[in-house]
């Protein structure tokens, strides 16, 4: 692939007129033999996504495009939040390079696996593996075995996210969607490096859940759940539980991770007369946790690591990159002067870049929360 492979535009104004002309203004001519684009589009703009969906199409020519909504979009060095905007990058491949797939998963008449295989399976077995550019809905309950599933009959590495929307959760899969899990499937040719970064740190050592009733951890370490969390948290913590939402969460250590990667999840539960805790995971007897963060510098450390790591993978300067990244990220943990995407910015240099802040980010197969994920193509 050439350098002008990749290019990309963003933009916002007080509608989707306006925001999908500063961002095409941006973007200006697609790459020669552009085929394939990808859009994102801050959630003020859900109900208008199939104007700006026939907008895009009628100016790049561009017939294949993939996407969601978020309560951000992410670009090169900015970040667009609590306003109409839209973020793009489109891209010149192999025609038999990538497969744009609709949403599988959901309940609704679109389909699921082996509609995905029938119309997916030929080219698949001519691959020898596919990495996943993907968007899912976060009200499907089964979403993670959702992932679970396609992973394994593509043979695919998944990356993306889910979509956080105050409107329509949609995707766009080729047209608008919602539910379920859409995408589009990128052939070995496509080179890409990709890097997970956590936004919460741990603050104890890993313990193993030793009972659980009714899906609540009744004891770890074979000690009262809740006398283990205190120990953990600290006297300050401890002594006013009301000050653990949405700063203190446990997490699962990932089994065979070779980086010491974790999910994080919310504390749902607190039973102060029975010593319990709730999660948001389903739990069972022998599985490890741990106890984790929000903190801000941490955060800012490991990203920086992170797209370090991933650049010096990809080998030379990246062609473009995608971002996914958590809603409780952005403005919530660093602050309202993009400092999240300056970093990346910073790091990387100025390459095309797109991407969003949704509401759970996929990594390598599994559903993360409170991350950001990095694709570079190389």
């Amino acid at each position: 692939m050439s350098d002008s492979t990749f290019k990309a535009g963003h933009g916002a104004g007080e509608d989707w007129a306006a925001a999908v002309k500063a961002c095409t203004d941006a973007l200006g001519a697609p790459p020669p033999g552009a085929n394939l684009g990808l859009l994102y589009a801050t959630d003020a703009l859900a109900d208008d996504l199939s104007s700006v969906l026939t907008f895009l199409r009628e100016r790049t020519r561009i017939e294949h495009w993939a996407g969601s909504v978020g309560f951000g979009v992410a670009a090169s060095g900015v970040e667009y939040h609590d306003r109409p905007a839209l973020s793009v990058m489109v891209a010149a491949l192999p025609d038999d390079a990538f497969r744009v797939f609709k949403a599988v998963g959901a309940e609704a008449a679109d389909g699921g696996l082996d509609d995905f295989a029938a119309a997916h399976g030929t080219w698949l077995a001519r691959q020898r593996s596919v990495l996943g550019l993907v968007h899912g809905d976060p009200r499907n309950q089964a979403m993670e075995k959702v992932i679970e599933d396609l992973a394994a009959r593509s043979s695919g590495f998944l990356v993306g996210g889910l979509s956080a929307s105050r409107a329509h959760h949609h995707q766009i899969a080729d047209r608008v969607t919602e539910a379920g899990l859409s995408g589009v499937l990128l052939a070995p040719e496509i080179e890409v490096a990709v890097g997970l970064t956590q936004g919460c740190s741990p603050i104890g050592a890993q313990h193993t859940i030793t009972e659980v009733q009714d899906g609540v951890i009744v004891a770890i370490d074979g000690r009262p759940a809740l006398e283990v969390f205190k120990a953990e948290i600290g006297d300050l913590l401890a002594h006013d539980l009301r000050r653990v939402g949405g700063y203190i969460f446990a997490a699962f250590p990932i089994a065979g991770s070779d980086t010491g990667d974790y999910l994080v999840r919310n504390l749902t539960g607190i039973d102060l007369a029975k010593g319990r805790i709730s999660v948001a995971e389903a739990v069972e007897p022998g599985r490890r946790i741990l106890f984790c963060r929000r903190d801000h510098d941490a955060a800012l450390s490991d990203l920086r690591r992170m797209v370090r790591e991933v650049k010096q993978r990809a080998g030379a300067t990246p062609k473009a990159g995608l971002y996914f990244s958590c809603i409780a990220r952005g403005p919530n943990l660093f602050g309202s002067d993009s400092e999240e995407l300056r970093l990346i910015r910073d790091e990387l240099g100025e390459i095309p870049l797109a991407g969003f802040f949704g509401n759970g980010e996929i990594f390598h197969n599994r559903l993360y929360g409170y991350t950001g994920v990095l694709a570079l193509f190389v």
